[in-house]
């Protein structure tokens, strides 16, 4: 069977955004594929982490995975940190990896900003340890946004130069997984920019451990226009043209949210509330958010209260990746011609 490898960072406040463009889709890859979904800590820490936000982070991401539908006997859930192969591995890698391909990296000129000097060096290479963490398991499918392409591209990179260089059909070259149309959802304050934790307003995203008064609220002070919601004529192939997304990019992310929510189709959506005031149409999209949200946020924090249970999902996920990037890492080190103990 093709194993799907992936992961999310444990930096707190896992939103709408997160579940509909990636949980969700994970849940449902169970079915067809060999599933390892990690918690990165490793990737976290590259950029300063208070270390008991960390740990507590860490369980609320495994929390998130298991109330949204991942299923811990069937898919492998843990922490990066776990499983020694993913470090050992990189530094392997590092070593295949040229200077060349990390410069291009497009994030890490994003995240370190104007002052990359001071950036961490772990900053610069967090690719190669994320090539470390897919090659670590021979995983064949990476569920991936637009904004990570390029560090599965390098990871294909890397994987190809080391089957090269050492003269081996060792390993498969990733992948890609795209997300559907809700692989971006935006900003409530502001339908130009993403969603995200970052965003200083807790009214920008709806959060997973959001409950129902609070989703409520959110979503009746989204942005919106005074103009009534738009209608089909505004649609190109079941996505909205890029004139009319341009000038109402905040009617067309709630549009989009509720035909994610609804497993339905955007057109179908605009067709329904086309002409329509926004008032209804926030009234029926808070209707369904809250019906999709509420069961994982009580099972979420059913979890969080007993922390030991999600422990023990941590470690039982941590036996399962050892026993199996730990034979990878010793083949990998025996073509590589280390003396092994």
């Amino acid at each position: 069977m093709n194993r799907i490898f992936s992961g999310a960072q444990p930096t707190g406040n896992l939103h709408l955004g997160n579940y509909l463009g990636a949980v969700r889709n994970w849940v449902r890859m169970q079915k067809d594929f060999d599933c390892i979904y990690c918690i990165v800590d490793l990737h976290a820490i590259t950029i300063w982490q208070d270390p008991k936000e960390l740990r507590q982070a860490t369980r609320e991401v495994a929390a998130s995975y298991v109330a949204a539908g991942i299923n811990p006997k069937g898919s492998i859930i843990f922490a990066q940190s776990q499983c020694l192969a993913h470090a050992q591995l990189a530094w392997i890698l590092n070593c295949v990896a040229r200077l060349g391909w990390l410069s291009r990296m497009t994030q890490f000129k994003e995240k370190a900003g104007k002052n990359r000097e001071a950036a961490s060096v772990g900053l610069y290479t967090y690719p190669v340890l994320m090539a470390a963490d897919i090659l670590a398991y021979k995983a064949t499918h990476v569920p991936v946004g637009e904004d990570q392409k390029q560090h599965l591209e390098l990871s294909r990179d890397i994987a190809q130069k080391f089957n090269h260089d050492f003269g081996v059909d060792f390993f498969p070259l990733p992948e890609p997984v795209i997300g559907g149309p809700a692989a971006r959802i935006m900003s409530l304050r502001d339908g130009a920019k993403k969603m995200s934790k970052s965003d200083e307003s807790d009214y920008s995203r709806i959060n997973m451990t959001d409950d129902s008064d609070t989703i409520a609220l959110k979503l009746r002070k989204a942005k919106t226009d005074p103009n009534p919601m738009p209608g089909p004529e505004t649609l190109d192939n079941d996505k909205p043209r890029p004139e009319a997304e341009a000038a109402r990019p905040e009617a067309y992310n709630l549009l989009s949210i509720y035909a994610s929510l609804s497993d339905r189709s955007l057109g179908d959506v605009v067709g329904q509330f086309a002409g329509g005031e926004f008032s209804a149409f926030k009234r029926d999209l808070t209707d369904l958010a809250v019906a999709t949200i509420g069961p994982i946020n009580t099972e979420m924090k059913r979890l969080l209260q007993h922390p030991d249970e999600i422990d023990a999902i941590l470690a039982q996920g941590a036996e399962r990746a050892r026993a199996l990037a730990m034979p990878i890492l010793a083949e990998v080190e025996e073509i590589v011609g280390f003396v092994r103990a």
